[in-house]
């Protein structure tokens, strides 16, 4: 005896729910668990690794698939696979109160780990662990948003963190190898943007070993190449100045 499926029905199992509301008419899309965040992070670029299926349910739970009418009433257009990108990044997400939870605590864990691993006490240039920086989390309150990638949390708990504690991102070690003709008008320019000289060589070529925030880093590329017109070179030769030995925090 055969079991007889409706074909407007898919079965599907082990399932993270996108949901929204179109039209007066609620749309879903099902999705594999702990890949919605990757795909609205721009971590997971595959689409095929986040949905289960390139189809749109009225109700993912009981295999509903939506009436082709009704997707173009609600959207304009009966192409599944766009309808599903729209409702995978604007959507809403379901998922059970432990979940919720989990994701929470795994997304504070990252944003304390990022941070950890981007700053520094400016006054001993030792880092701080990660258990330091999720208690400093902890005591300013800090929400995590499910909306956000753990990296634009992260540099948004570096300034809140700036307000009671002793944190700055740690300092990129740069050198800077530059025509003379041209040298010393940018010196100029790129003094802004140095946070400290440490070393500086006037010979054949102006050569400059400085520390600065790694948020400058593009502007300083962008300014040598077009003012040298690719003659100057920049070299990065340390990522972080630190030293070593974790910094203690009461």
């Amino acid at each position: 005896m055969s079991i007889f499926t409706p074909t407007n029905q898919i079965r599907l199992t082990n399932v993270a729910v996108v949901r929204m509301k179109r039209a007066g008419k609620r749309f879903e899309i099902a999705c594999y668990k702990n890949k919605v965040v990757g795909w609205r992070s721009g971590v997971e670029k595959d689409l095929d690794e986040v949905l289960q299926t390139h189809s749109v349910f009225v109700n993912v739970s009981k295999g509903q698939v939506a009436k082709k009418e009704d997707l173009i009433s609600a959207f304009g257009t009966d192409d599944q696979t766009e309808i599903c990108k729209q409702i995978l990044t604007k959507g809403e997400v379901q998922v059970s109160d432990k979940e919720r939870h989990t994701q929470l605590e795994q997304m504070f864990r990252d944003i304390a780990t990022i941070v950890a691993d981007k700053c520094v006490n400016p006054e001993t240039k030792r880092p701080y662990t990660v258990i330091l920086i999720e208690r400093a989390m902890k005591d300013i309150h800090y929400s995590v948003k499910t909306n956000k990638s753990t990296k634009q949390q992260a540099l948004e708990v570096i300034k809140q963190l700036k307000e009671k504690m002793k944190i700055e991102r740690a300092h990129m070690r740069l050198r800077f190898i530059l025509p003379v003709n041209e040298g010393k008008k940018l010196k100029e320019k790129l003094k802004p943007l140095i946070k400290v000289i440490e070393r500086e060589d006037y010979g054949q070529q102006l050569e400059i070993v400085c520390l600065i925030d790694p948020g400058c880093f593009r502007e300083i590329d962008e300014l040598i190449k077009k003012e040298t017109k690719g003659k100057g070179s920049l070299e990065v030769l340390n990522l972080k100045d630190v030293e070593e030995g974790d910094e203690k925090f009461e």
